[in-house]
C-alpha cells in the first residue's frame, strides 16, 4: 500500500507519504475537465527544501485544462494521477529541514511548479514561495502568482520596460493581462490595452491610459510606434501587431512564437515567454501590492467541489481576472 501511495505522490513531485488523508481534486486520466474527481488522497510530506501548506485558496489558470487534457503534461512535468493547481495561498503547516525563510504559521503564497494546489494541503519549494501580502486576502493572493510572474517576466525581465515607454497589452482584462497593465504602469510606462466591451471599465480601473474595445475598433488604428507589445491572444492579433512596434522594440507573447520574418522586416525583437516560479520576484510583486500599485482581480470564487466548472470556464479564455477555488475559511 505504501508503494502505491508513493507512486500517487510522484504526480506532484513528492516522495514521502503521511498516514493522514485529505480532500483533493484528482485526475486519473487525461481528458476534458469532467475527468476530475473530488476524493480522498494522501496528504503530502515536505522534502527538506519544501513547505507543507494548509491551502486556503488556489487559483485556476487557462493552463490547467491543457495540463488535464495531457497537451501540456510534458512541459509541466506531470504524470497520472495528478492534482492540478499552481497558485497556492495558505498557512505553513510544517517545513523541511533545510528551509530557512519560513516557519510554521506563516501566511504564504507561491507558484507550485508541479501543481498540487487543488487540495487541502500542498507543498511549495522554498524558492517558489513568498510571504503573503498583508493587505491581500488569501483569495486575492491565490489569484496572483502565476499571472503576475508571467507578466513580470515578460515586461521586466525580457522587455525591460522603463518610464516613458509605451506598452500595448492585448487581453488586458484577463488573469495575466490585468497584472501586465499594473506592472507597466508601476514602471512609469504609458499603457494601451485591449479587451471586449464588457471589460472597458476594468481596463481603466487598472490604470490603462488608452482602452480599446477590440470588438468595435481596430487597435492598429489607435496604437502607433509602441516600444513593447505584450500578447496574450496570439493568431491574427499577434500578426497585426508587428508593424506597430518601433524599430528596436520588442514583441512578447505567452501563447505563440513570434514570426522571425516579421521581426526582421520591422527591425524588432521577439520573445515567447514561458513563466517559472521565482520567490524573489514574487516578493517584489508583494511590495507593489502592499504599496497599492497592484490589485489582484478575482472574477469568481468557487468551492473546491466546483473544480470541473472552474476548469470549463478557464478553457473559454474569457475570464475577467482570475477564478479562485476557496478550500478553507480565511484564518482570523
Amino acid at each position: 500500500m505504501r508503494f502505491l501511495l508513493n507512486l500517487f505522490l510522484g504526480a506532484v513531485g513528492l516522495t514521502q507519504i503521511s498516514a493522514d488523508m485529505m480532500k483533493a481534486v484528482v485526475a486519473h486520466e487525461y481528458g476534458a475537465p469532467e475527468v476530475l474527481k473530488y476524493e480522498d488522497a494522501p496528504r503530502p510530506e515536505p522534502k527538506e527544501n519544501e513547505l507543507l501548506v494548509r491551502v486556503i485558496a488556489c487559483g485556476v489558470n487557462p493552463a490547467d485544462p491543457l495540463v488535464i487534457s495531457g497537451r501540456l503534461a510534458k512541459e509541466f512535468g506531470t504524470h497520472l494521477p495528478l492534482i492540478p493547481g499552481y497558485d497556492v495561498a495558505g498557512v505553513v503547516e510544517a517545513t523541511g529541514a533545510k528551509v530557512t525563510k519560513f516557519k510554521k504559521g506563516d501566511a504564504v503564497y507561491g507558484y507550485a511548479l508541479f501543481g498540487g494546489g487543488w487540495a487541502e494541503y500542498a507543498v511549495l519549494a522554498e524558492n517558489e514561495a513568498a510571504l503573503k501580502p498583508k493587505s491581500a486576502t488569501f483569495v486575492e493572493a491565490a489569484a496572483t502568482p502565476m499571472g503576475a510572474l508571467t507578466a513580470w517576466q515578460s515586461l521586466i525581465d525580457t522587455a525591460k520596460v522603463s518610464a516613458g515607454q509605451t506598452v500595448l497589452i492585448h487581453g488586458g482584462s484577463g488573469g495575466v493581462g490585468s497584472f501586465a497593465i499594473q506592472i507597466a504602469k508601476a514602471k512609469g510606462a504609458k499603457v494601451i490595452a485591449t479587451a471586449s466591451t464588457a471589460n472597458q471599465d476594468l481596463l481603466k480601473q487598472l490604470g490603462a491610459d488608452v482602452a480599446i474595445d477590440y470588438t468595435k475598433t481596430k487597435f492598429e488604428d489607435i496604437a502607433r510606434d509602441v516600444d513593447v507589445v505584450f500578447d496574450t491572444v496570439g493568431r491574427d492579433t499577434l500578426t497585426r501587431s508587428y508593424p506597430l512596434v518601433k524599430k528596436g522594440g520588442i514583441v512578447t507573447t505567452i501563447v505563440s512564437r513570434p514570426d522571425q520574418a516579421q521581426l526582421d522586416k520591422y527591425g524588432i525583437r521577439g520573445s515567447s515567454i514561458w513563466s517559472h516560479p521565482d520567490g524573489n520576484e514574487l516578493a517584489e510583486i508583494t511590495k507593489l501590492i502592499e504599496a497599492g500599485k497592484i490589485k489582484p482581480v478575482v472574477g469568481e470564487v468557487l468551492p473546491l467541489t466546483d473544480a470541473v466548472k472552474a476548469s470549463q470556464q478557464a478553457e473559454t479564455h474569457h475570464t475577467r481576472g482570475k477564478i479562485v477555488l476557496k478550500i478553507a475559511e480565511e484564518p482570523r
